[in-house]
């Protein structure tokens, strides 16, 4: 006997994420179609339907439509072993596909002028300048994800071995990071300050917000766009500009650009960056050459010089 699509469903979640896979919008976002199918009445996935309901969100890119669609693919694929009525939309059904952002370089004075503008935020108990203004700090320094840093513990940070160990990487893989003596000093300050404003947090957390907290990463996002209007790398009105996200961009180009001018064998070294940055695979890594400029012909020039 066939099980419900709501079980199924259950059960194609519970063997995925026992499989390592986070899955943070799967769930709520498959729920919402086998509860669009009920509505209808039918009771197995259908490309046609999948189609409508992937299509439904107005005012959005194609790439959120086939977002949507390929989530309902992998879980067509799984209920079809199950369901032989089942049908699994083929691939390019809705043919989209996703082109990344070139990355926007932030230059040293950029990066000051955040951290600096961090540092004038309002504070009742000066927890949230300290704490933003270290966090884009480390940022830039480091080029973690700031997933990453958001999720650092304080056992996490070792500032005797000057190293942070990061856990909850992107895919699942533990890392350990090494930290510039100047970085530890940064980090060593505003731990200190921490515990006076703190002395026992509820938190395990290293950073903390203004009520003693993990701060979330939608308020760091948030606080991030503030600052950037506050400098003027984005207008009082702009949705769109430079992102947190580039202050990583920014640590890997500029890496790779050093590397590449001191005459640094930048094939044999991708694999140590790739595995710095905690990337899936080093073709990831790759992708800076292609997306920067300045990196093409620095590459280019590398090959002319080795023909």
């Amino acid at each position: 006997m066939r099980n419900s699509l709501s079980t199924a469903l259950k059960d194609y979640l519970r063997l995925r994420r026992g499989l390592g896979f986070k899955l943070r919008d799967e769930q709520t976002v498959l729920g919402d179609f086998v509860r669009f199918l009920q509505r209808r009445g039918c009771d197995h996935i259908t490309t046609n339907l999948a189609v409508q309901w992937a299509t439904q969100p107005q005012g959005t890119l194609p790439a959120h439509w086939t977002r949507r669609l390929t989530m309902v693919r992998q879980f067509a694929i799984h209920r079809s072993a199950v369901d032989a009525r089942t049908e699994v939309p083929p691939i390019g059904t809705l043919p989209f596909r996703y082109r990344r952002k070139s990355p926007y370089i932030y230059s040293d004075q950029e990066i000051v002028r955040l951290v600096r503008a961090a540092r004038r935020l309002r504070s009742t108990r000066g927890m949230r300048p300290e704490t933003y203004a270290t966090l884009l700090g480390l940022l830039a320094i480091t080029g973690l994800r700031v997933s990453e840093i958001v999720a650092l513990d304080r056992e996490e940070v070792d500032l005797r071995e000057t190293t942070l160990t990061i856990r909850r990487s992107k895919f699942g893989k533990s890392r350990l990071v090494p930290l510039h003596p100047s970085t530890r000093h940064a980090m060593r300050r505003y731990a200190d300050l921490r515990s006076q404003i703190y002395p026992r947090p509820a938190s395990p957390s290293f950073f903390l917000d203004e009520y003693g907290n993990r701060p979330s990463i939608w308020s760091v996002r948030w606080t991030f766009v503030k600052l950037c209007r506050q400098v003027g790398l984005r207008g009082l009105t702009d949705s769109h500009g430079p992102r947190l996200h580039d202050l990583r961009h920014s640590f890997a180009v500029r890496t790779l650009v050093s590397w590449y001018r001191d005459g640094v064998d930048v094939e044999a070294y991708m694999p140590r960056l790739s595995t710095y940055l905690g990337h899936g695979h080093v073709t990831d890594t790759y992708w800076y050459v292609s997306a920067t400029p300045e990196l093409l012909e620095l590459a280019a020039a590398r090959l002319e010089t080795a023909s």
